[in-house]
């Protein structure tokens, strides 16, 4: 009874991920959703709520660096160095309040999310 209780819970909440690129796609959207709500909480000055929200945006940075394939080429080096910028200015922005910051990091991940929806829908 017990399993059948925890398979139907597990298959409500089963994402599916039909590719690879799928799932960086959606980890792009995730910061971008997460730092709006960080945003609004800077702004609404609710401590608990920007350090949740910001917390995963971190989590999900930190997820992507480490799925990075360095046998790759250059570019996983230069995204390395990229989102570990991101996650300075995460940082930034949960001590100091500081929405710039925050606003800075959005649009680096908005232009990482176009550039790889065009790059994955061509082929």
């Amino acid at each position: 009874m017990y399993a059948n209780v925890a398979h139907n819970i597990y298959n409500e909440n089963h994402v599916s991920v039909e590719s690879p690129a799928k799932l960086i796609e959606m980890l792009y959207e995730g910061v971008l959703r997460f730092n709006a709500q960080a945003k609004k909480a800077i702004k609404d000055k609710d401590i608990e709520k920007k350090v949740y929200w910001l917390n995963r945006s971190i989590a999900i940075v930190n997820e992507l660096r480490s799925i990075l394939d360095f046998k790759g080429g250059d570019i996983a080096l230069y995204l390395d160095g990229l989102y570990e910028y991101q996650l300075e200015l995460l940082f930034d922005a949960m001590l100091e309040d500081e929405s710039k910051k925050l606003d800075e990091c959005t649009n680096v991940f908005k232009g990482l999310l176009e550039a790889w929806r065009e790059t994955t829908n061509v082929a």
